[in-house]
């Protein structure tokens, strides 16, 4: 049976416990877990078949587009360098790596503020005193495309363990948005 390694049929159970250590989120003092059953089999070798897929969906190093938000697989003791050279995200029978996700957002009075900065500027140089739907919304749009290219993305990082021999996986969060781009991307 031909099956995507990062495609699974899963099925969530949500956990929330209490675990004492400074090391990375995944052993941090205070954690939630969503649990997921993995369906399907993958043929070949396990570990290369897993390590192609997730050098094919790493996060992109440079965040040079203006999109609001990017979601892809790092690394889980280095999540802002992705590296998965030499199996590194094998530690023992488990495959243990991080879902990063970077979005931007963009504080709403600052766009406020540009866009009160254009519309006046594009008064001044029209001579108007007024503009049309058209052009607010242009220039609100000019604003906004400009905002995102130059304000940085904030990365969060959800790490996950997966023992494939046991078709669990446990994902290290309980927010919605991140446990559906897990699901998406896995």
């Amino acid at each position: 049976m031909q099956c995507n390694p990062l495609t699974p049929k899963i099925s969530p159970h949500n956990y929330r416990f209490q675990y004492k250590s400074n090391i990375m989120s995944l052993l941090s003092s205070r954690i939630s877990v969503t649990r997921y059953k993995v369906a399907g089999q993958l043929d070949g070798s396990v570990h290369e078949t897993v390590y192609q897929s997730l050098k094919q969906h790493a996060i992109p190093k440079i965040e040079a587009d203006g999109s609001e938000a990017i979601v892809g697989w790092t690394s889980f003791d280095n999540p802002y360098i992705p590296d998965f050279e030499g199996y590194s995200f094998v530690f023992s029978a488990y495959m243990v790596f991080a879902l990063r996700i970077d979005k931007k957002m963009i504080p709403p009075k600052l766009v406020q503020k540009h866009y009160a900065l254009e519309v006046a500027k594009h008064l001044a140089a029209t001579g108007r005193h007024f503009l049309s739907a058209n052009e607010k919304t242009a220039i609100k749009e000019h604003v906004v495309d400009t905002l995102n290219r130059r304000i940085p993305a904030t990365p969060n990082t959800y790490d996950l363990a997966w023992h494939y021999n046991e078709a669990s996986l446990w994902f290290f969060s309980n927010l919605k948005s991140a446990n559906e781009a897990l699901e998406t991307l896995f």
